[in-house]
C-alpha cells in the first residue's frame, strides 16, 4: 500500500476544498471498499480525508414527509430505522442483504453509492481495464463475465455496480445531496452514475472533490409495500448476481402505481422504466409481470456467460410483484 498523508476536516467546505486542490485525495468514510483497493493498489491516494467525524450521520423526517438521511448513516443504523422499516421496507431489505452485519456496522450511506465495482479484472492490476487504467481494454468482455453486465454496456467495460442500496433508492426516486466547490445541489440518484460508453474511468457526473452530503427520499405511500429479492451464489456476504427493487400499489387489483430497479445487470441501478409503463393501468397477473419483464428485457446484450441472468431477472421481478400483490389482496 502506498503510503499516504490523513486529514480530518472542520467542515464540509474544508473537505471539499482539500479534495480538489489535490487530484490523488480520496475521501475517507467507512473505508470497506477504499481500503480494500489500497491494498491491492487499485486506488493510490496521497492523501486521505476523514468527513467521518461531519455531521453528517442523522436521519430525519423532513416537514413534507420526506426522509433525509446523512451521508455517514451507518447501513446497520439505517437498516434497523423505524421509519426505514415501516415506511420503505424495499431500503431495509436491500441494506440487510448486502455484506455481513461487520460490514455493515462500517459502511456508510455516501460510501456504499459511490463504491466501485466488484469486476475481477478492476481489482487485478496485472489484467486490462478501461476503467481502472483508461485505454488498456476490457479483458472481462471475452473472459470471467459471468457475473457481469446484460444492460448498456459498452465495448469499453461490461463491468456492474455492485450497490444493494443504490438499486432500492433508485425504485424509490431519491435524490442525492452534493456539496461541491461553489455550493451543493441535488441530483436524482439514476442520474449519479454515467454508462460507460468510451470512458468506464467516469463513473459518476459529480465533479472533482464533490462530496455526497445526505440522501433524501421523497414521500411514497406505496413504498410501505415494497419488496428486495437478490439472488447470488451463497446465502451471506456475497454480492448479487441479479437483484430487483420492487414497490407495488393496487387498486381493487389494478396497479395505480409500480416502480422497478434491477441490480447486479448494469453499470449503475437499472431503472426498469418499460417494465413500469407495461404494468400500470392493468388487472395485475404474474403473467402480466412476466410480459412487463420481458419488455425491459429486450435490450438485454448477454455476454458469453451470463445469458442465465435474463430468465433470472425474468422470474424474480414476477416472484417480487406477485408477493406484493398477493399481501395486498
Amino acid at each position: 500500500m502506498r503510503a499516504f498523508r490523513y486529514r480530518r476536516p472542520a467542515d464540509v467546505d474544508e473537505a471539499v476544498a482539500l479534495l480538489d486542490a489535490d487530484p490523488e485525495a480520496a475521501y475517507l468514510a467507512g473505508g470497506t471498499n477504499l481500503v480494500d483497493l489500497m491494498k491491492l493498489g487499485v486506488q493510490r491516494p496521497d492523501l486521505l480525508v476523514d468527513v467521518t467525524r461531519l455531521p453528517l450521520d442523522t436521519v430525519e423526517t423532513l416537514p413534507d414527509g420526506s426522509l433525509r438521511v446523512g451521508a455517514t448513516v451507518r447501513n446497520s443504523d439505517l437498516a434497523a430505522h423505524p421509519v426505514v422499516r415501516r415506511n420503505y421496507p424495499v431500503l431495509a431489505r436491500a441494506l440487510l442483504a448486502a455484506a455481513s452485519g461487520q460490514v455493515r456496522n462500517m459502511a456508510t450511506t455516501g460510501g456504499n453509492l459511490l463504491q466501485r465495482t466488484r469486476c475481477v479484472y478492476f481489482q487485478d492490476t496485472g489484467k486490462a481495464c478501461n476503467k481502472r487504467e483508461p485505454g488498456t481494454g476490457c479483458a472481462a468482455r471475452h473472459g470471467q463475465n459471468r457475473d457481469l453486465a446484460i444492460l448498456g454496456w459498452s465495448e469499453q467495460c461490461v463491468a456492474t455496480h455492485p450497490s444493494d442500496l443504490a438499486v432500492a433508492l433508485a425504485a424509490l426516486d431519491a435524490v442525492v445531496e452534493v456539496a461541491e466547490v461553489g455550493g451543493t445541489r441535488e441530483v436524482p440518484l439514476v442520474e449519479l452514475y454515467r454508462s460507460p460508453g468510451e470512458h468506464p474511468e467516469q463513473e459518476t457526473t459529480l465533479p472533482r472533490g464533490a462530496l455526497v452530503t445526505a440522501v433524501r427520499i421523497p414521500p411514497l405511500p406505496a413504498a410501505g409495500r415494497s419488496a428486495y429479492l437478490k439472488v447470488r451464489d451463497r446465502a451471506s456476504f456475497a454480492f448479487a448476481v441479479g437483484a430487483v427493487a420492487a414497490v407495488l400499489d393496487l387498486d381493487a387489483g389494478v396497479v395505480r402505481d409500480v416502480r422497478l430497479a434491477y441490480g447486479a445487470v448494469a453499470h449503475r441501478p437499472w431503472r426498469a422504466l418499460r417494465a413500469e409503463a407495461e404494468l400500470r393501468g392493468r388487472p395485475f397477473t404474474p403473467e402480466l409481470a412476466g410480459r412487463a419483464a420481458d419488455v425491459e428485457l429486450e435490450a438485454a446484450v448477454p455476454l458469453a456467460h451470463n445469458a442465465f441472468k435474463v430468465p433470472l431477472v425474468r422470474a424474480i421481478t414476477v416472484r417480487a410483484l406477485t408477493q406484493l400483490a398477493e399481501a395486498a389482496a
